[in-house]
């Protein structure tokens, strides 16, 4: 979902034909849909047609048209845990979009019953010293940790190590910012699903588009955007008439 003071807009992607594989040699080559739609009509503002399988560097470019196509200079972004990206998310401050999506959980230590780094707060009084700084996927990663967990009680499910290390990106406060936000607005990603599958579906359903009939990517750019305005039109229709719509037009 996309927000920016007049309005409000979803981002997703539907799950028209998927790149990814689950064995080998059963991968589908397909095209990675891209939309934002507006809260209050449902209408899609922006789209886009992507050969990569994965949505992770999709986040800004979506938002980055969304906000031409409204005309803003400042836009808050809600999506799904598949857009979660570090990078992105720095490119979003730079940008002027502010995203708020969850983070995922890429750590087994929940299901095995131990501590993740989410469990950690500060507490008055202690210290977590810094030791060095790392760069990991391209980002500048500082290690903490503290002699103090030889003697904790709670090491077991802390670690399975001499101590519990903790990595923080040298840009964590805005991940911490936005997983504020998501918990300030918890009806955020329920109202993201609400407004996001409705065009899908329809598109997919009425239109019997469930799959893309064209080859290339351009071809298939062009299919997107001739489902989109017929689906904007109707829903248009839908809304208003199709009286008011033709005079619209006509103006």
């Amino acid at each position: 979902m996309l927000e920016c003071p007049d309005e409000q807009i979803s981002l997703t992607d539907p799950d028209a034909r998927s790149m990814a594989t689950s064995r080998r040699g059963s991968g589908a080559v397909g095209y990675n849909m891209q939309a934002a739609v507006e809260t209050d009509h449902l209408l899609i503002v922006a789209h886009d047609v992507e050969q990569t399988g994965s949505d992770r560097a999709q986040l800004v470019a979506m938002g980055q048209k969304a906000k031409q196509a409204f005309g803003v200079d400042k836009l808050d972004v809600v999506a799904d845990r598949g857009y979660f990206s570090a990078g992105q998310i720095r490119e979003c401050a730079d940008a002027d979009i502010t995203p708020t999506l969850p983070k995922p959980q890429t750590s087994s230590n929940r299901k095995k019953g131990m501590f993740v780094k989410a469990d950690f707060r500060y507490v008055a009084g202690e210290r977590l010293p810094w030791r060095y700084v790392t760069e990991e996927n391209g980002l500048v990663v500082s290690r903490y940790w503290t002699d103090a967990c030889t003697n904790c009680p709670l090491k077991s499910q802390c670690t399975t190590g001499k101590e519990r290390r903790i990595s923080r990106w040298e840009h964590e406060h805005l991940v911490e910012a936005m997983r504020q936000r998501l918990d300030e607005n918890p009806e955020a990603m329920r109202l993201r699903r609400e407004t996001v599958e409705h065009p899908f579906g329809t598109i997919k359903m009425r239109l019997g588009a469930t799959h893309f009939l064209l080859k290339r990517l351009g071809n298939v750019k062009t299919e997107m955007a001739m489902s989109v305005l017929a689906y904007n039109l109707t829903r248009v229709m839908n809304i208003i008439g199709i009286r008011p719509l033709m005079a619209a037009i006509q103006a």
